[in-house]
């Protein structure tokens, strides 16, 4: 499939997809401002691979880095999550309809047997 256009929100489910980018967003939740190296600390994979995961996340707009000297620190952005939880939200509506539905007709069903 060729991708000519990815939209903010493609962009932000696919970063959020992985497991360990997801762990990185957990970890900056917790403690904002960490360095590369802190922040990949924990994690069982190498640092270029933790580089990778920061610039997907990146080119999602849900880290921001800043140099300070030798120092790259990473930020949790949250804003293009906000868009990925209204369409989640849309779905959320659905379903509960759907659910409260099959309860109504259950407790229909119930009745009537009794």
């Amino acid at each position: 499939m060729v991708k000519f256009q990815e939209t903010q929100l493609d962009r932000t489910f696919s970063a959020l997809s992985d497991p360990t980018r997801r762990a990185l967003l957990a970890r900056l939740e917790g403690e904002d401002g960490l360095s590369i190296s802190e922040l990949a600390r924990p994690f069982p994979v190498s640092l270029p691979a933790i580089m990778k995961h920061l610039d997907v996340l990146s080119d999602a707009g849900l880290v921001t880095r800043s140099k300070q000297g030798r120092t790259v620190s990473c930020r949790l952005n949250a804003e293009p999550m906000e868009e990925a939880m209204g369409w989640l939200a849309r779905y959320q509506r659905f379903w509960t309809q759907r659910l409260d539905a099959l309860e109504a007709m259950l407790n229909a069903q119930r009745q009537e047997k009794s």
